[in-house]
């Protein structure tokens, strides 16, 4: 399921809607790529929030943030969910350069995420967390 707020992001503000076909190029460019996971709008309640905070981060960084839209949940959006290892919706990936650098998840108050994308920005480049099992012995 979609959301005209989500949706407007890529009819009308001209991110791009990243899907596997576009992923690694689409990350491969220079500087700070962010994909925005929104998750299914009609389950994750922040999704939408996310939709219309994130032009305003964008415009807060004057350019430094290149977006892109996850809008496909299920197919591949999960296989792309699984390859950042971010367990909740909606949730910003960044990318600098092809390189993983970190995740904000769930709507935050505005200080907040310019706090951790400040840091993001200068931030050393690592690997996504992935999911872990935990082992329990008997």
């Amino acid at each position: 399921m979609s959301s005209v707020l989500i949706d407007r992001l890529v009819d009308e503000l001209g991110y791009e809607n990243v899907s596997l076909d576009n992923h690694d190029e689409f990350i491969a460019e220079a500087g700070m790529n962010v994909l925005f996971f929104p998750g299914d709008p009609s389950t994750v309640k922040d999704a939408t929030d996310v939709a219309v905070v994130l032009p305003e981060l964008v415009q807060a960084f004057g350019g430094q943030l290149r977006p892109g839209v996850v809008r496909d949940t299920w197919g591949d959006g999960k296989e792309l969910k699984r390859h950042y290892g971010f367990s909740a919706f909606p949730s910003l990936v960044f990318v600098r350069s092809g390189e993983y650098v970190g995740t904000i998840t769930r709507i935050q108050d505005w200080s907040d995420y310019l706090e951790q994308i400040d840091k993001i920005l200068v931030a050393a480049p690592r690997r996504p967390p992935g999911f872990s099992i935990p082992v329990v012995s008997a």
